[in-house]
């Protein structure tokens, strides 16, 4: 209960990015009227801040390694409160462009530090279910978000819009305030040389004295502490804040941490190119092109998103650690690529008819719910799960903020980019091209993602480093079946036989 207070607290900051996300989808279209924006400064004031965040994501990594986990978590609070003060006062295009650069930053530290956080205070058994928390609360925040645009959108175009972006102040203020009473990662503390008080916090997260023993006398191993040593403050080498883990990331990685790095990196790059933030950023624009008319159901209609979002990515915190990373990852991919398509489909018929299809609107509306849906249940937890958990803990930090940042910058590209897209290819032919790359996706977690349940964290390693991996299974599971075969064909031959087989006479055998 301990772990799933810290994991709950820390999490809690992924609310800003989904406030953020939701609450953008629909000022959007006040923002327009009101300061006369094009379409083209809209993409670019909706996805710059997914830009913004890279440079929030590499400086945690090395801020966090430097002044702790929890102290980066307060500092992402901090800077987001003033960007979203900045956006809430702006008076025109560029203060409020001033607004999201700064909230961006905010955004890139939340998002890269609460996965390493929470994976790190979690013991193995519930790993799987408490990493997944920051996806829960990025869906929380961008329901949060829609109802704000619902709520807000009563009051004076000027006024409604500015209030829904500053409201975003409040979350991060209470957050910053919380998140001091949460105890230091052990991970961290051991790093410090503070066996003391990393062991205080492993008896607390634990499920028994004796895990939490074989927790701290792996971290010990890692950190390169011997395992005798048992002194409450005992010394470390410092090592350069950064310079030779990067170093061993990129110039001169080992089989195991290549693995790792593409693994974690694909599987945020596939996370954003199938256009979830395209979906989720502008559905009131895509359920008006599929027949919603009035700016109350399109607002509606993204709040039904936002619920179906958050309920859903509640299912799958519950089967992470039962059913596995992979099952899911790849039943929700394959679910993603049908409801893609088959919203490519509605939305073909509707943009080359002159009358309104019902049964067209009504299938478009249901395969974008069903899309969210199915992401929430496996590709939206299991990025920010997966790649929290497969660095080892010298790489830890910076291996995720890489993840974070090619999460966010694809995000960004492919936010700039939607409405310039569906207005070369339609929206029809966006939705499929989404579907195309979902294909890809599902290949490349297939062959080059292994299962990580129910590993602890120091254990990662031994599973990463063959890209041959599923090839070798697949050579495996073929012996073994020949040989079963084999002891099938031999055990059939028993008694006078002797494994020989008569004919008989008569149409006998």
């Amino acid at each position: 209960m301990y772990a799933i207070a810290c994991a709950t607290m820390a999490s809690m900051t992924s609310v800003l990015l989904g406030y953020d996300i939701g609450v953008m989808s629909g000022a959007i279209i006040y923002i327009k009227k009101d300061l006369k924006i094009s379409d083209l400064q809209v993409e670019i004031l909706a996805g710059i801040l997914n830009l913004y965040c890279l440079i929030g994501s590499c400086a945690a990594g090395r801020t966090s390694d430097w002044i702790g986990r929890r102290y980066t978590i307060v500092v992402s609070q901090v800077i987001f409160f003033v960007g979203a003060i900045l956006m809430g006062f702006a008076t025109n295009y560029a203060f409020l462009m001033v607004g999201r650069f700064v909230a961006g930053i905010g955004v890139g530290f939340a998002l890269m530090i609460a996965p390493v956080y929470t994976a790190e205070v979690s013991p193995a058994s519930t790993r799987g279910f408490l990493t997944s928390f920051p996806e829960v609360f990025i869906n929380v925040g961008i329901l949060l978000g829609y109802v704000s645009n619902y709520g807000f959108s009563k009051l004076p175009t000027h006024l409604g819009w500015r209030l829904m972006l500053g409201a975003g102040a409040v979350p991060s203020v209470i957050l910053g305030i919380v998140v001091l009473g949460m105890p230091e990662s052990p991970r961290w503390l051991v790093m410090q040389g503070r066996l003391g008080d990393a062991k205080k916090v492993l008896d607390k997260t634990s499920d028994s004295q004796k895990e939490a023993d074989i927790r701290l006398a792996d971290i010990k191993e890692a950190a390169g502490i011997p395992e005798n040593c048992t002194d409450d403050i005992v010394p470390v080498i410092k090592q350069n804040h950064g310079e030779e883990v990067w170093k061993e990331l990129f110039l001169h990685p080992t089989p195991a941490v290549r693995h790792a790095l593409i693994a974690a990196v694909g599987i945020h790059f596939f996370q954003q190119i199938t256009g979830i933030d395209s979906v989720v950023l502008y559905s009131p624009r895509i359920f008006e092109k599929a027949g919603i008319k009035s700016t109350d159901g399109k607002l509606l209609a993204t709040v039904a998103v936002g619920f179906t979002k958050t309920i859903f990515i509640l299912v799958a915190t519950f089967f992470l650690d039962k059913i596995g990373r992979r099952p899911l990852l790849l039943s929700s991919v394959a679910g993603m690529i049908f409801s893609l398509a088959m919203l490519g489909t509605g939305m073909t018929i509707i943009e080359h008819s002159d009358t309104k299809i019902t049964w067209a609107v009504a299938l478009c509306i249901t395969m974008v719910l069903a899309f969210v849906a199915l992401f929430s249940i496996g590709m939206g937890p299991i990025t920010w799960v997966y790649s929290s958990e497969i660095f080892p803990l010298r790489l830890r930090a910076q291996g995720a903020s890489m993840g974070v940042a090619v999460n966010r910058v694809t995000s960004g590209v492919i936010s700039m980019t939607f409405l310039s897209l569906s207005h070369g290819i339609t929206f029809g032919g966006a939705f499929f091209l989404y579907a195309s790359i979902a294909t890809v996706s599902w290949f490349f977690f297939y062959f080059m993602l292994p299962e990580t349940q129910g590993r602890t964290l120091e254990d990662m390693e031994g599973l990463f480093g063959n890209f041959g991996w599923k090839f070798a299974e697949f050579k495996k599971k073929k012996q073994q079946q020949n040989h079963d075969l084999n002891k099938e064909v031999k055990g059939t031959g028993n008694g006078n036989d002797r494994g020989q087989i008569q004919l008989g006479t008569n149409g006998q055998i």
